[in-house]
């Protein structure tokens, strides 16, 4: 686990929107038509990414008491794409 607490809380939302990946396709499956999503492991994907940045994101605003610099925003991608690798794989092999 990371010692940056920004690092630690995203990776803890990533964590639990892993978790609820089986539901996700599901839901996905079962309104294909609605949707209209072609992959649905990449639509997952997605989803649990922007979750991470949306986190981030709320941290440093909710710390700061101010919108996310562009610095910021910069850390937490770069604290994302870290673990990009092991992300996509543990979506595209659940």
């Amino acid at each position: 686990m990371s010692e940056d607490p920004l690092e630690t809380i995203i990776l803890q939302t990533i964590n639990g929107a892993i978790a609820t990946i089986p539901g996700y396709l599901k839901e996905i499956k079962e309104n294909k038509e609605t949707l209209k999503v072609e992959n649905a492991d990449e639509f997952v994907y997605g989803m649990v990414m922007g979750m991470g940045l949306v986190t981030g994101q709320a941290m440093i605003s909710m710390d700061q008491d101010k919108p996310p610099t562009k610095e910021d925003e910069i850390r937490v991608r770069d604290i994302i794409y870290k673990h990009m690798p092991e992300i996509r794989e543990r979506i595209f092999n659940s």
